[in-house]
């Protein structure tokens, strides 16, 4: 029979961590692997799992993800993060994978977050199919500092699953603006590694597409007042991403 391991990358998740876990029960093994917790997560992680490593030298989503990926012994992984739950449907596609063991296949799990009071099911937000599950030996991360992706070869297939993984993605509107700040950084200076430009000018429009292609174009207005605040956000967040860019490069030439 064919193994499957759970691997989460996480840090200071002591709120969402256990939640997260008793959704992996049924894995052969978890992988924790913890970039410097402040709070309780460690102690939460080990009371699940013995496989807990520390990986405090953040240097991005992709290195991160890979390095948790080394420390795993079985066939199959299954990545997720410390604040999506297995549904039942999810896992039992996800057991029939295994158990089928076809390492020519990598598979996307349909994602529905819940954000500010109810499952968003409009705005481009959902199905949001992200490719989790794979065969150990035939996939891995890059080095990309945020908006990772796993990389497999042109041979593989990706199959879709049945069955949602549930995302609950912010607590409140601060979780929200903290995280979408660290993950503007993050971009900006990826953008800046590779030479990539920025204006206000650009930041605006982007920032402006984005709120008309999620609120308008994919329907968020069906999802309500959050559906309106997300649009609002994740424009602002657009906006951010260029701006920081814009910053960084003055920076650099002053």
């Amino acid at each position: 029979m064919a193994t499957i391991t759970g691997v989460i990358i996480v840090k200071n998740e002591e709120i969402t961590l256990a939640a997260c876990l008793d959704t992996l029960s049924w894995v052969d093994e978890v992988v924790v692997v913890d970039a410097g917790s402040t709070d309780n997560t460690v102690n939460i992680a080990k009371k699940y799992t013995s496989n807990v490593y520390q990986e405090s030298d953040w240097q991005g989503y992709g290195i991160q993800r890979q390095r948790a990926q080394n420390y795993v012994s079985s066939d199959w992984i299954l990545m997720i993060d410390a604040d999506e739950h297995i549904t039942k449907e999810l896992r039992q596609s996800i057991q029939d994978v295994v158990q089928n063991n076809d390492n020519s296949k990598v598979y996307a799990l349909p994602r529905l977050s819940w954000v500010f009071g109810r499952f968003i099911k409009h705005g481009g937000w959902y199905p949001d199919y992200v490719v989790r599950l794979y065969p150990k030996d035939k996939a891995n991360y890059g080095n990309e500092k945020v908006h990772e992706k796993l990389h497999f070869g042109e041979e593989m297939t990706v199959i879709k699953l049945k069955g949602d993984l549930l995302h609950y993605t912010y607590r409140n509107l601060e979780h929200y603006l903290v995280k979408s700040a660290g993950y503007a950084a993050a971009w900006a200076e990826q953008r800046l590694e590779k030479g990539k430009r920025s204006s206000l000018f650009q930041g605006f429009w982007h920032g402006l597409a984005c709120f008309l292609r999620m609120y308008i174009f994919r329907l968020g207005f069906l999802d309500g007042k959050q559906g309106l605040l997300l649009a609002i956000l994740s424009a602002h967040s657009t906006f951010v991403k260029y701006a920081d860019l814009w910053v960084k490069l003055n920076d650099r030439h002053q």
